[in-house]
């Protein structure tokens, strides 16, 4: 039981950290598109992006506290 609880903690990270990656780089890449689109929009485009960058990272930070807590 013991040598299971540090693969378990390495499963929760591993797998709460999916989901935010993949939302980070699809926020990335949609805001650069839009900038390319219309560079003028720029400052509109980096607060929210910003933003929704710091929400997605929230839920990989809950997955790292719930690992620590296993």
């Amino acid at each position: 039981m013991e040598n299971i609880v540090p693969l378990a903690k390495a499963i929760a990270i591993g797998v709460g950290a999916i989901g935010p990656a993949i939302g980070i780089g699809m926020i990335g890449s949609k805001a650069m598109e839009a900038i390319g689109r219309n560079p003028e929009a720029s400052g509109k485009i980096l607060v929210p992006m910003l933003i929704a960058s710091a929400f997605a990272e929230a839920i990989a930070i809950y997955a790292l506290v719930i690992a620590f807590s296993l």
